[in-house]
C-alpha cells in the first residue's frame, strides 16, 4: 500500500494550559492508528487485503492531519512512524545481549546422523534424561540476519547480526519495513523484553522488479536478493529503504524476559506465538517427530527449492525443545542444538573464455575463470574460481570449453568441470605462471602445498590486498575507507603499508579523483577515529595473519595483553589454547619473527593505535572497556565464567564486567568451567555444574570477585 511523507515529531511538550484535542479526536486517532495497523498486516503479511490503496491512504491521511494537529496523539507505534523521510548521519554499533551465532552444517543424511549423534553424546543423560528427538524444521532463508527489540510488547530497536557480538543499529530503516510489527499483536500481556531474530529478504518477483527499475533508471543492477535487501537495510537515507519491499520472517529469540507473558517451551510453540505476535515466519516449517523425518523434510524441500517465494540455499534443524537448547548449549562457533542441511549448488553451463591470475594479500596466486555470463540460481555469474593449479589440471578445463558453474554453497562460483563433448580443437592445457603477474618477481610452491606464492613484501597486488583487508569488516571496520580509495591511494604511492593510512592529511586527499573537502575530511576523521577506538581483537584480525581469523583473533586477544605479549608467546603457549594447532601456531610465530612485520608494529605504537585487550588485564596507562575500568589483577584473571538465570544486571553487561575482570566466558556446562553465576530460575545447568563439582557463584559472590579485582559497580547497578 502507498503512504504519504513523514512529518517531524516535536519534541517540547506542549502545555497543559494550551487547547487539547477533545475526547472524540483521542478515540478517533486510537481506532485510525489500530485500524491502519490491522490493514497493513492483512495487506503485507497475510496477502489478504480487505480495502483499495485508495482507502488505506484516506484513513492515512486523516491520521495524519490529527497528528500534526495535536502531536500528543502520536503514539510509539503510529503506522505514520512507518514512512522514511530523514537521512541518518551513520550507523551507529551496539553490542549484542546474547551472541547471534551462526549455524554448522551438513551435507548428507550421513552428516546428520553423525550431527545427531554429536548432541547425544553432549548430552548429559543422568542429569537431565533421556535426550528429547523431536526437531522443527523450516527452510534456511538467504538473507541478512536481524534482531529486534520489543519492550513490552512496543518496538523499542533493532540490530544487524555483524560479527555477531555487535552489529549496527538499522532501527529507523526496520520500522518501514511492513511486514514488522510496530506493537506486537494481541492483548497481551507481553514480555518486558523480547529480542525476535530472523532474516530480512526480498522475494523473487520483488527482486526482479527492483532490478527492473533500477535498469530503466540507468542505475546499478543488484547481484542477487540478499545483497539487494542487505544494502537496502543500511541505507542511510530511509526514504530508499522505505521505498523497497524488505520482508522480515522471525525464527528465533535472543534474550528474552517473559514475564509477565507466560513463556513457551518448545520451538514450535514459540513459532506459533510469533505468529499470534504479527511476524511472517518461514514457510512451509514442520515439527519433525524424529531423525528419519527431518531427513524427508530436508528432502522435501530440496525438491520445491524453486517453489518458495524467497531464496533458499538449505533446510534447518532445531532440537525442539527449549530446556534441551539451553542444556546443550554452544561451541565456539554455533549452536550444539541446531544444524543447517546446505543443499547441492545450483549449475549452468555458459563458455570459458579465459583464465586471469590473482594476487591475494598473503601473496597466493589464485586462478579465476573468465566466463560468458550466466544466470546461477539467481545470480549472474561472470567469473569463478579454479581454486589452484591441481584443480585446473585436475578437472581438465581449457580456454575456450563449454563448462559447467556452480555457486559453491549459493555464494562463490566455481568452475565444476568442462563438457568434454562440446569441446573445441582449439581448446589448449593452461599453464600456470611461475612469474608473479603484478610484480614479475618469480613465485614458489612449497612441498605438500597447492598454492602458488609470491613472498615479495613490496609487491604491488599483496601490498593492496594486504590494506584493503586492514580497513574492511574483518580488519578495523572503518567505515568510509572502501577499497577503491585505497587502491588510489596504493597506486599513487603514498600509501605503502597499513601504518601509512594514520598518516594522511586532509589537503594531501584533495587530488583524488571525486573527493572533495568534507569527503577527505571525513576521511581523515574515521581513520583517527579508529586509530584511538581499535579494539585488540580487531587489530589481531586486521593484520591479516595467515590461518586467523575474527575468531582465533578474539581467542587470541582474550589471552593476551597486547600484541607484545603475543609476539612472546612461544608455539607451545598457543597451542595450548583451544582451536589453535601447530599450523595456527606457526602461522602466528612466522608473523612476528618478520623483520617488516615487527617493523610495522614498532610504527604502529608510535602512532597510538596499540590496544590493549578488555579480556585481561591493562598496564597501568590502559583506558576503560565498556565504562568498567579494567582489573590490574584478580580472582576472575583466565576462569572461565558463565552465566545462567536472570541476574538484577542485563546478561550482557554481567558479560563485559566479567571479561573486563579477565574472565574467559565459557559457552556451556563443562568440566574446565571455573564458575557458573546463578541468578533466579537456572534452569539444568545449575544441577549439571553441581554434579561436575563446577563452583557456583550467587550474584552478590559474583559482585565480590568483581570487587576483589577492583572493579566497582555504580551505586544504581
Amino acid at each position: 500500500m502507498s503512504s504519504l511523507n513523514k512529518t517531524s515529531i516535536p519534541s517540547e511538550q506542549h502545555s497543559l494550559l494550551a487547547p487539547q484535542p477533545s475526547a472524540e479526536e483521542r478515540k478517533r486517532a486510537r481506532w485510525l492508528s489500530a485500524e491502519l495497523e490491522r490493514h497493513n498486516y492483512l495487506y503485507h503479511t497475510l496477502d489478504a487485503p480487505e480495502i483499495s490503496d485508495e482507502q488505506y491512504d484516506a484513513l492515512f491521511r486523516e491520521l495524519t492531519d490529527l497528528e500534526e494537529r495535536w502531536p500528543g496523539l502520536r503514539s510509539p507505534h503510529s503506522p505514520t512512524l512507518r514512512v522514511g523521510g530523514g537521512l541518518l548521519d551513520g550507523l551507529a554499533k551496539k553490542a549484542h545481549r546474547r551472541r547471534m551465532y551462526g549455524l554448522d552444517n551438513v551435507f548428507s543424511d550421513e552428516d546428520w546422523r553423525d550431527f545427531v549423534e554429536r548432541m547425544r553424546r553432549a548430552w548429559d543423560a543422568e542429569l537431565n534424561g533421556p535426550l528429547p528427538l523431536e526437531f522443527w524444521c523450516d527452510p534456511k532463508l538467504d538473507g541478512l540476519a536481524l534482531e529486534i527489540i520489543y519492550e513490552h510488547g512496543v518496538l523499542r530497536e533493532a540490530l544487524t547480526r555483524g560479527d555477531g557480538e555487535t552489529g549496527e543499529v538499522v532501527t529507523e530503516a526496520v520500522r518501514t519495513i511492513r511486514t514488522v510489527p510496530l506493537r506486537l499483536r494481541g492483548e497481551g500481556p507481553f514480555p518486558s523484553r523480547l529480542e525476535v531474530r530472523g532474516e530480512v529478504v526480498m522475494f523473487k518477483k520483488d527482486f526482479a522488479a527492483l532490478n527492473e527499475q533500477q535498469q530503466a533508471l540507468g542505475r546499478k543492477v543488484f547481484a542477487n536478493p540478499r545483497n539487494a535487501a542487505a544494502g537496502t537495510l543500511r541505507q542511510l537515507d530511509i526514504s530508499i529503504t522505505e521505498s523497497r519491499p524488505l520482508r522480515f520472517l522471525a525464527y528465533s529469540l535472543g534474550e528474552a524476559a517473559w514475564a509477565p507473558a507466560e513463556p513457551c517451551p518448545s520451538q514450535h510453540e514459540l513459532m506459533e506465538r510469533l505468529t499470534a505476535y504479527g511476524f511472517l515466519t518461514p514457510p512451509d516449517g514442520r515439527l519433525c517427530a524424529g531423525p528419519d523425518e527431518v531427513e524427508a523434510y530436508a528432502a522435501w524441500v530440496r525438491e520445491h527449492r524453486q517453489d518458495f517465494p524467497m531464496e533458499i540455499d538449505g533446510a534447518v534443524a532445531k532440537q525442539d525443545n527449549l530446556e534441551a537448547q539451553e542444556a546443550l548449549g554452544f561451541t565456539a562457533r554455533a549452536p550444539r542444538f541446531a544444524v543447517a542441511f546446505k543443499f547441492p549448488a545450483m549449475q549452468a553451463e555458459t563458455l570459458l573464455t579465459g583464465i586471469d591470475i590473482q594476487v591475494g594479500r598473503t601473496g597466493v596466486l589464485t586462478p579465476v575463470a573468465v566466463l560468458e555470463p550466466v544466470p546461477v540460481g539467481g545470480v549472474m555469474v561472470s567469473r569463478a574460481t579454479l581454486h589452484n593449479e591441481d584443480e585446473i589440471r585436475a578437472r581438465d578445463v581449457r580456454v575456450g570449453d563449454t563448462v559447467m558453474v556452480q555457486r559453491a554453497g549459493d555464494v562463490i562460483p566455481e568452475v565444476v568441470g568442462p563438457v568434454l563433448a562440446k569441446r573445441p580443437p582449439e581448446a589448449v592445457e593452461f599453464v600456470f605462471p611461475h612469474t608473479c603477474p603484478a610484480c614479475g618477481e618469480t613465485v614458489h610452491r612449497e612441498p605438500g602445498e597447492a598454492a602458488w606464492r609470491c613472498d615479495n613484501l613490496s609487491c604491488p597486488a599483496v601490498r593492496l590486498r594486504a590494506i584493503s583487508h586492514f580497513v574492511s569488516k574483518a580488519g578495523l571496520d572503518i567505515q568510509g575507507v572502501g577499497q577503491k580509495w585505497i587502491a588510489q591511494l596504493v597506486n599513487s604511492g603514498r600509501v605503502q603499508s597499513p601504518a601509512d593510512l594514520f598518516t594522511l592529511k586532509a589537503e594531501e586527499l584533495l587530488g583524488f579523483e571525486r573527493m572533495g573537502e568534507v569527503l577527505a575530511q571525513k576521511f581523515v576523521d574515521a581513520l583517527d577515529e579508529a586509530r584511538h577506538t581499535a579494539t585488540l581483537p580487531r587489530l589481531i584480525s586486521a593484520l591479516g595473519i595467515r590461518h586467523v581469523g575474527e575468531q582465533t583473533a578474539r581467542l587470541l586477544a582474550g589471552q593476551f595483553r597486547d600484541l607484545d605479549e603475543l609476539g612472546r608467546a612461544d608455539g607451545e603457549s598457543l597451542q595450548a589454547l583451544p582451536d589453535v594447532g601447530p599450523e595456527v601456531a606457526a602461522s602466528i610465530r612466522n608473523f612476528f619473527e618478520s623483520p617488516a612485520n615487527r617493523a610495522q608494529l614498532a610504527r604502529f605504537r608510535e602512532l597510538g593505535l596499540w590496544p590493549q585487550s578488555p579480556l585481561v588485564p591493562f598496564a597501568p596507562s590502559g583506558g576503560a572497556e565498556n565504562g568498567v575500568e579494567a582489573a590490574q589483577d584478580g580472582p576472575l584473571r583466565g576462569k572461565n565464567v558463565l552465566f545462567t538465570g536472570s541476574l538484577s544486571l542485563p546478561r550482557g553487561r554481567a558479560q563485559r564486567l566479567a571479561e573486563a575482570a579477565g574472565a574467559v566466558l565459557a559457552g556451556s556446562v563443562n568440566k574446565k568451567l571455573d564458575y557458573l553465576v546463578v541468578g533466579d530460575k537456572p534452569g539444568g545447568k545449575l544441577d549439571k555444574a553441581q554434579a561436575l563439582g563446577v563452583a557456583v557463584l550467587d550474584e552478590a559472590g559474583f559482585r565480590a570477585l568483581l570487587a576483589a579485582s577492583g572493579i566497582t559497580l555504580d551505586a544504581s547497578e
